[in-house]
C-alpha cells in the first residue's frame, strides 16, 4: 500500500471502500481523502493502495511476492519521477513526502525483496533542467495483523540492499562522458575507502574487517598480459583498467572455512562496437554495458556494511570499446591472461575477452579461491534464452547452477539455466591460426552458452573450485533505466539475512 497517514473517521471508509473493489481481482486504486494532520486549512492526501497478485498466480519460476509488479507499479504511480519538480523553482514546501507501507502475512520472507523492487523506482541520476531535490520517502513493513517488522537484521539487509542497488543503477545511467574509465575507477577508489575506514555499519570499523583497492592500468596491463582488457580498451582517450578489491572479514561467523568468492564484472563503459561498429539504433543504451560490473560493485559495497563471514575478491574490467587508429580489428590475435591466442572475427563481443582475463586473474592469481562467479551484459541472445526479467546462468556443476536459481527465486533477481555443454559448443570458436576465434560460427547454435563457455575456456586447469556465469543483459535495464539487477543475487548467494 502506498499512501500517508492518515487516521479521520472520513479517510476510513474511503479507504475500506477502495479495498473491497480489488482485493479480488488485484490491481490498484487511488483516491484523495482527508489529511488528518491539516489543523486550520483543509487538505487532501493522495492514497494508492496496489494489491498484487495471489501466490497461486505466480509460477514456480517467478517470486512469490512479485517484486516486478511492485516496481511497475510504483512507477506507474509517478514515484521514480518524485525528485522532479513541478515548476521552474523548489522551496522546502513543495517538497513531496511519500510513505509506502508493505503488508504481508509473511512479511519477514519477503521484506528484502520488497526493499530493492522499492529501490528500483528511486533512481538517483538525473540531468533534467528542472530542479531537483531529495523527496521525503518511508518505507514500513508490516505483517498482516498491521505489526511492524523490527528485526534489525532485516532492516539492515534492506537498507545495505537498497544502498547496493541505487549505485549499481546510478551507475549504469550515468552517460559515458560523466563516467568514463578514469571516473569509475575514481568511484570503486571511494567505496573501498568509505568501507575500510568506516566498516559495515558506519562508525569505527571496530572489527578490523580488511577492505584494500587496487588497479592494473594502460600499458601495464599489456605488461602483465592481460592482452584482452589491454586489447579492448586501448583505442579509447581513457587507459583500459583492471581493478580489485578485496573483503577479508574478522568474524569467520562459526564457520570452520570462510568460503572465498570472486566475483568478475564486465565494466564496458560504452560500447561502440569497436571496428565492427553497431548501427545508430543498435548503439543507444550502450552505456549499460557495464551493468555486470555495476551491480558487483553494488553487491561489494551491501557485503561489507553486513560484514557477511565471507571473503570477497572483486575484479572488474573497465574499458571502453571505442573506434581509432590503434583500435582492436578483426583478424587480429591476441594473446589472453591465460596465454591462450584468440583470432578476433567480431570487435563486438567484446565482453567475453575482458572477462576471459578476470576469470584467468582469479583462477591462477588469487589464492584459495572456491567460487568464480562472472556477471556480464554479455550477449543479446540470451533474452531469447530466458527473457527479459531473467538472466541466464551457465553453472559447471549442477550443486552451483542450483544455488544460483534458488538465490534468484528469494531475493527476486531471478536467474534460470542455460545450456551447459562445452564438448558439444567450443567448435564453435574453431580456428585455423589461433586456439580459438572470440564469436561463434553459427550464431542459432546456443549462442548465450557459448558466449559464456569461451569465458570459461581461460580458466586456469588447475584450478579446483566452482564456476557460474550470470548473463544479465536481460534484467538489466527497463524503459531505458538500469535497474541494478545483480545485487540481490549475490547477496542471497552469499547468504545474506533476509535472503537465506
Amino acid at each position: 500500500t502506498t499512501t500517508t497517514t492518515t487516521t479521520t473517521t472520513t479517510a476510513r471508509p474511503i479507504i475500506d471502500a477502495m479495498i473491497n473493489d480489488i482485493q479480488d481481482s488485484g490491481g490498484k486504486a487511488t483516491s484523495f481523502v482527508p489529511n488528518a494532520s491539516s489543523t486550520t486549512t483543509p487538505s487532501m492526501t493522495k492514497v494508492t493502495i496496489i494489491v498484487l497478485p495471489p501466490p497461486d498466480k505466480i509460477s514456480r519460476n517467478n517470486h512469490p511476492f512479485s517484486p516486478h509488479s511492485i516496481s511497475d507499479s510504483l512507477v506507474s504511480h509517478g514515484l521514480m519521477n518524485l525528485h522532479k519538480s513541478s515548476s521552474s523553482t523548489t522551496t522546502t514546501t513543495t517538497k513531496r513526502t511519500v510513505q509506502i507501507h508493505v503488508v504481508d502475512d509473511r512479511i519477514e520472507e519477503h521484506m528484502c525483496t520488497a526493499a530493492v523492487a522499492i529501490a528500483r523506482t528511486l533512481p538517483l541520476y538525473d540531468s533534467t533542467s528542472k530542479p531537483t531535490f531529495d523527496p521525503l520517502v518511508n518505507v514500513t513493513f508490516h505483517d498482516e495483523k498491521g505489526d511492524a517488522v523490527t528485526s534489525e537484521d532485516l532492516h539492515r539487509t534492506a537498507t545495505a540492499v537498497a544502498e547496493g542497488v541505487r549505485l549499481s543503477a546510478k551507475l549504469g545511467d550515468m552517460p559515458p562522458a560523466e563516467l568514463n574509465p578514469d571516473a569509475y575507477a575514481a568511484m570503486c577508489r571511494d567505496v573501498a575507502e568509505s568501507l575500510s575506514t568506516s566498516g559495515g555499519g558506519g562508525g569505527a570499523n571496530e572489527r578490523n574487517d580488511v577492505v584494500t583497492f587496487r588497479e592494473i592500468v594502460g600499458e601495464e596491463l599489456r605488461e602483465g598480459g592481460y592482452g584482452g582488457i589491454y586489447g579492448v580498451g586501448m583505442a579509447a582517450a581513457c587507459p583500459p583498467r583492471m581493478i580489485v578489491m578485496t573483503y577479508v572479514p574478522r568474524d569467520d561467523g562459526g564457520r570452520e572455512k570462510v568460503e572465498h568468492v570472486a566475483l568478475c564484472g564486465k565494466g564496458v563503459i560504452y560500447d561502440t562496437g569497436g571496428l565492427s561498429l553497431k548501427p545508430k539504433v543498435g548503439m543507444c543504451g550502450m552505456k549499460h554495458d557495464m551493468g555486470g560490473s555495476a551491480g558487483l560493485l553494488g553487491t561489494f559495497l551491501a557485503a561489507v556494511r553486513l560484514r557477511l563471514p565471507t571473503k570477497i575478491t572483486l575484479i572488474l574490467a573497465i574499458v571502453e570499446n571505442a573506434i581509432g587508429p590503434t583500435a582492436v580489428r578483426n583478424d587480429d590475435v591476441l594473446t589472453m591472461k591465460s596465454g591462450k591466442t584468440v583470432e578476433i572475427n567480431n570487435t563486438d563481443a567484446e565482453g567475453r575477452l575482458i572477462l576471459a582475463d578476470c576469470v584467468s586473474h582469479a583462477s591462477n592469481s588469487v589464492e584459495g579461491v572456491d567460487v568464480i562467479l562472472d556477471m556480464a551484459t554479455l550477449t543479446g541472445a540470451v533474452s531469447v534464452t530466458t527473457g527479459k526479467k531473467h538472466a541466464g546462468i551457465l553453472a559447471r556443476t549442477r550443486a552451483m547452477e542450483e544455488r544460483v536459481y534458488e538465490a534468484g527465486l528469494r531475493t527476486g533477481d531471478l536467474a534460470f539455466p542455460m545450456l551447459y555443454a562445452p564438448e558439444l559448443l567450443r567448435s564453435e570458436f574453431a580456428s585455423r591460426v589461433a586456439d580459438m576465434k572470440n564469436s561463434v560460427a553459427n550464431r542459432n547454435n546456443a549462442q548465450a552458452s557459448c558466449a559464456g563457455h569461451f569465458i570459461e575456456s581461460h580458466i586456469d586447469e588447475a584450478y579446483d573450485g566452482d564456476w557460474v556465469h550470470v548473463d544479465m543483459a536481460g534484467p538489466d535495464s527497463k524503459d531505458e533505466r538500469a535497474t541494478g539487477y545483480g545485487v540481490a543475487l549475490v547477496l542471497g548467494l552469499l547468504g545474506a539475512p533476509g535472503f537465506c
